[in-house]
């Protein structure tokens, strides 16, 4: 396991957390309009309106700058921490949400199915 994931988790669940629990991100992500992605970044699995977009963008930019940040610390790459951050996120996606892999192909989490885990997660 990474030595600095206990440092991206605790990032991830202080600053953005309120953002990411508003009653809008918490419909879209119920309703498959956003979903976690491979990445680390939440996307669109549907067309978004304006001011969900605008949402989504401002959580966005809060968790490239923390991933850069843990980078900087760590001696690792933003993209490398970003795909470590995606493998917990998407281990939270509940029935129901969207979720998008490596391969660009957005899904949804069926009743039943384990959490995703992509192939970057299995190191």
């Amino acid at each position: 396991m990474r030595s600095w994931l206990p440092a991206v988790v605790l990032g991830l669940a202080a600053a953005p957390l309120a953002a990411q629990s508003s009653p809008a991100i918490v419909a879209a992500k119920a309703s498959g309009q956003v979903g976690e992605r491979y990445d680390g970044f939440l996307g669109y699995a549907t067309a978004p309106s304006g001011a969900l977009r605008a949402q989504v963008e401002s959580i966005n930019i809060r968790r490239r700058a923390l991933y850069t940040n843990l980078a900087a610390q760590r001696g690792a790459s933003r993209v490398e921490v970003g795909i470590t951050a995606g493998c917990e996120l998407l281990a939270t996606v509940g029935v129901g949400q969207a979720y998008l892999l490596g391969d660009n192909v957005w899904r949804r989490r069926g009743a039943g199915e384990a959490a995703p885990v992509p192939d970057s997660c299995r190191r």
